[in-house]
């Protein structure tokens, strides 16, 4: 999809006229608030006869990670009273079975680099020093808990390795241990501990972010690839089914030469991407508008990795993984690496988890997300939301209950709403200035049923202030049948979800009648149109 720049005045919008005007307030009041603003102006044009990609609905997965409160007091709660017996927290488990989670990365992250697996399977289990974060793992949750969490929210469990303080050897027998039925030391080891069948675990990378200096256990880009083929051989030959991933960059050098060395044994490549840089003291939460600057990014960073796949010859037969991503970076001032003054730095932790935060630009920046993943349909096959409770995640998980953050309701959105398959489009806009920045003020994408009867069309409006008048051209005589909208937005671009106001902002749904392919969109919103042609 291309965003051109405009060529739509908004007179020519003002003469056709707006049928429908959306957003989070009652319909008269925004016919009262909009009546007087000009809004922006933009076509948004498809064509539901165009050859169309289908979309891995891998790309929809979340990740979690040992880090604050996601595993422990998040997922996995023993003794709480909204746990089961093995202390599973029942109204997360719910939660995400709403948002059909297809996928769930761990245990890490930068965890994952000091990670022993065998320390937390079997009984008794010891506690073991974090090395990356600082403080004691009571391994309480490990693989075993894992896997049977993810088969009870209904998601696949892709575990990520420790190429960091790990081995090869390491890896394949933590692959052995997982799939393996009756052979080996390991596969016994699992039926000891009371799990008779193999856990299939189909999903496995080769490190997390070991081009960092940072990272436990860095690597050099002379050691990376050969580390990388190693593993990937030993990994295949205890399961050769397995999907195996390796940690990548989209610049510098650090990929070509890994993809020159284990390329072959490879099925994605894994990339990271967090906008909003919070990690040490003294930074805040971007804007809204400071936000919504980084929208176009995602998308240039996944060009970029596609360029170097085509460039190494491997675009044919490796997708990309864009398995952390979030807008915000994770606030962990000192770490990894430890501080002067852990605890006090340990403690600072706890601001990643203000609901307030997560407003409606994470909502805008998560579908323009969305939208570019979607958009490449063809080489990227799976990303992961980082994490998937508390900290940056859609759920924030507390003692009494669960609250929905505005990236919960747009992941549900696209996941429910969305057709199977990615029609090109092509969207004009006016822009939207931030700064020295630019981006368009508009997004949209199409998608179709297999029989391309069912259609539905997300559309993004990243002004903070104004409607969008939207003109839609969905190609040479089709026209809509039966149409309804489900809208995401607030009563300010600063709205938010929290313990008190669990429901400041929701979707809501409402039939949809188009005169002329043209309606009006509220500002900062996320909009589905779905319809039969």
């Amino acid at each position: 999809m291309k965003n051109d720049k405009l060529q739509l005045t908004r007179r020519q919008f003002n003469q056709a006229g707006a049928t429908v005007i959306l957003g989070s307030m009652a319909l008269g009041q925004r016919l009262s608030a909009l009546a007087s603003d000009p809004g922006v102006a933009a076509e948004f044009t498809t064509d539901f006869s165009a050859p169309s990609t289908a979309f891995n609905r891998m790309l929809f997965g979340q990740f979690l990670e040992h880090f604050q409160r996601q595993v422990y007091g998040g997922v996995f709660a023993p003794g709480s009273p909204l746990s089961d017996s093995n202390g599973f927290r029942l109204d997360v488990i719910e939660a995400l079975r709403d948002l059909k989670v297809p996928v769930v990365r761990w245990p890490g992250g930068c965890f994952a680099s000091a990670y022993h697996w065998r320390n937390g399977v079997g009984n008794p289990r010891q506690p073991s020093l974090d090395k990356a974060w600082g403080v004691e793992d009571p391994n309480t949750f490990g693989t075993d808990e894992f896997v049977a969490w993810c088969r009870m929210i209904g998601a696949e469990p892709y575990i990520c390795t420790n190429a960091g303080t790990g081995t090869p050897e390491e890896m394949s027998d933590w692959v052995e241990y997982c799939n393996l039925k009756d052979q080996g030391q390991f596969a016994r080891l699992r039926k000891a501990n009371g799990h008779a069948e193999p856990f299939n675990v189909r999903y496995w990378s080769i490190g997390n972010e070991n081009y960092l200096g940072g990272e436990i256990g860095a690597k050099t880009v002379e050691e990376w690839g050969p580390l990388v083929r190693e593993s990937a051989k030993m990994m295949r030959a205890v399961d050769s089914d397995l999907k195996i991933l390796a940690a990548a960059t989209v610049t510098g050098n650090w990929t070509p030469p890994m993809l020159k060395n284990a390329g072959k044994y490879l099925d994605y490549i894994s990339i990271h991407g967090y906008w909003d840089a919070l990690w040490q003291r003294g930074t805040t939460p971007a804007d809204y508008l400071h936000s919504i600057a980084h929208c176009v990014e995602p998308e240039q960073q996944i060009q970029q990795a596609v360029e170097l796949l085509k460039q190494t010859g491997f675009s044919d037969r490796i997708k990309i993984a864009f398995d952390e991503w979030n807008l915000r970076g994770w606030h962990h001032p000192g770490f990894p690496g430890g501080g002067a003054n852990q605890l006090f730095e340990i403690s600072e932790r706890d601001e990643s988890d203000r609901n307030e935060t997560y407003t409606m630009a994470d909502a805008v920046f998560s579908a323009s997300f969305l939208n570019a993943c979607l958009r490449n349909a063809e080489y990227v096959h799976m990303a992961c939301m980082a994490p998937v409770v508390n900290v940056r995640g859609p759920l924030f998980v507390h003692a009494k209950g669960i609250v929905k953050r505005t990236t919960y309701h747009v992941l549900k959105m696209y996941s429910d709403l969305l057709q199977a398959n990615v029609v090109p489009g092509r969207v004009v806009s006016e822009p939207l200035a931030i700064d020295q920045v630019s981006v368009p003020a508009l997004d949209a994408l199409a998608t179709c049923s297999d029989d391309r009867k069912q259609i539905a069309i997300a559309f993004i409006n990243r002004h903070p202030a104004l409607p969008a008048r939207m003109k839609l051209d969905i190609g040479s005589g089709k026209k809509f049948r039966k149409a309804s909208i489900t809208i995401l937005s607030g009563d300010s671009p600063d709205a938010y979800n929290d313990v008190a106001h669990p429901s400041r902002v929701v979707p809501e749904t409402q039939e949809l009648e188009l005169a002329n392919e043209l309606f009006q969109l509220a500002p900062h919103s996320i909009a589905i149109v779905q319809a039969s042609i």
